[in-house]
């Protein structure tokens, strides 16, 4: 019998003050069994990163055609690609080729070392893509706030992310390795 995705609800409260943003949302996320809590956490800060009334989680590792997260117009044009982990080039070309800007979240700090310096002069090639990385201590930070049921508050100025809720606080800087298209 296969396993079923576990159901995460969050209640965010978010200020981004980098880009004259203020949104509360309530999300649900559906944790896949092979995926780690602090995978799932990274998906919901990248959302809190591009928050917007109309980002949507997509099927995720259930879809080699979708990333994590994007923005879709009415139009059907694919505003925002947002993606996590280490792909290969041929993915990210698609990706830039397919929508306005593509934000790629790497974690994994032993694996993005060898990674990055393998694909870094290929990916800057695209012009719309940023690339951005939490290291370790970072992410299992943010596993933290992990919890079937959360209320996050998240405050963003000059690229710094801090996060709450009723127990922990957190401060997140990520690190920008490449930036070359508008953030949506």
């Amino acid at each position: 019998m296969a396993l079923k995705a576990t159901i995460y609800k969050a209640q965010l409260n978010i200020a981004d003050m980098d880009r004259n943003r203020f949104l509360d949302a309530s999300l649900t996320l559906a944790r896949h069994p092979s995926e780690t809590e602090e995978r799932m956490m990274l998906r919901l800060l990248a959302w809190i990163c591009h928050a917007d009334a109309h980002l949507q989680f997509t099927r995720g590792l259930c879809a080699d055609d979708e990333p994590e997260l994007w923005l879709i117009s009415d139009s059907q044009q694919i505003e925002a690609w947002i993606d996590l982990g280490l792909p290969d080039e041929k993915r990210m070309k698609r990706a830039s080729a397919r929508a306005d800007s593509v934000s790629l979240y790497v974690y994994s700090s032993r694996a993005a070392a060898v990674w990055w310096p393998q694909h870094r002069n290929k990916l800057a090639r695209l012009k719309n893509l940023n690339v951005h990385f939490i290291d370790d201590p970072q992410l299992a930070t943010l596993a933290t706030f992990a919890a079937r049921s959360m209320s996050l508050q998240a405050t963003i100025q000059e690229g710094v992310i801090w996060l709450s809720d009723e127990e922990h606080h957190a401060e997140i800087k990520l690190s920008d390795w490449l930036i070359k298209g508008d953030v949506k």
